[in-house]
């Protein structure tokens, strides 16, 4: 959903003024449409959460929020798995795989891009032994119409700054149109990578249809 500033500052509670000083000087992402500014709903969430301001997000469950979750495997099937992934270091990285994502023509990728590598200065999303799941740190805006989960493999492993000080050359990307379809698809992600088959299969950047038969067959197993 795009806003007006209007829009944004009935959201924000504050002055229009201020949302035109913040776009200006304090990293508010916006576009210009005909002379006249548009936010991105999703991108004001992710901006106004990084900046501890308050956001309302209570609305009612809406018709995507109540389908059915989906398997890992149906998930990357949606979102895809990348190959030889270029870039030299993280916002290089971040930045070739925010053109990868299947997201709908209405999201400001390069704002994306602002709120992927916002997420990553609050904490790395680097898990360890080489594995990270960058993502934008509330998800439940971004105008995608089902879950998805983007899989690649990097060409050259680059700094993440995981906890174990390993370079990462794996990224699991969960997009979702709700918190509850994130949280669902952080969850079938970590269950599959305590498995060391599917785990060796990444290692060794197995080819997509391995990758989907072993996550269909630890679907049966997974924790619902």
């Amino acid at each position: 959903m795009q806003l007006t500033v209007k829009d944004a500052a009935t959201a924000l509670n504050v002055t229009e003024k201020t949302v035109y000083r913040w776009i200006q000087s304090g990293g508010l992402p916006a576009y210009r449409v005909a002379g006249s500014y548009r936010i991105n709903r999703a991108m004001l969430f992710e901006w106004a959460t990084s900046k501890r301001i308050n956001f309302p997000t209570a609305e009612p469950l809406d018709e995507t929020e109540m389908r059915p979750l989906p398997g890992l495997a149906e998930a990357l099937q949606m979102g895809g798995i990348h190959y030889r992934v270029s870039g030299a270091s993280k916002p290089d990285v971040l930045h070739e795989l925010v053109g990868l994502l299947k997201v709908p023509d209405t999201v400001d990728r390069p704002a994306l891009l602002q709120a992927f590598l916002a997420r990553e200065q609050l904490q790395s999303t680097g898990v360890g032994d080489g594995i990270a799941l960058p993502h934008i740190r509330n998800p439940a805006i971004l105008d995608v119409a089902s879950a998805s989960v983007c899989l690649c493999f990097l060409e050259t492993p680059v700094a993440f700054g995981a906890l174990d000080g390993k370079k990462v050359h794996i990224l699991f990307t969960p997009l979702a149109p709700d918190v509850r379809h994130h949280l669902h698809l952080l969850s079938r992600i970590s269950f599959a990578l305590r498995h060391a088959r599917f785990k060796r299969l990444l290692e060794n950047e197995a080819r997509r249809e391995d990758i989907l038969a072993a996550a269909r067959a630890l679907e049966a197993d997974s924790p619902q």
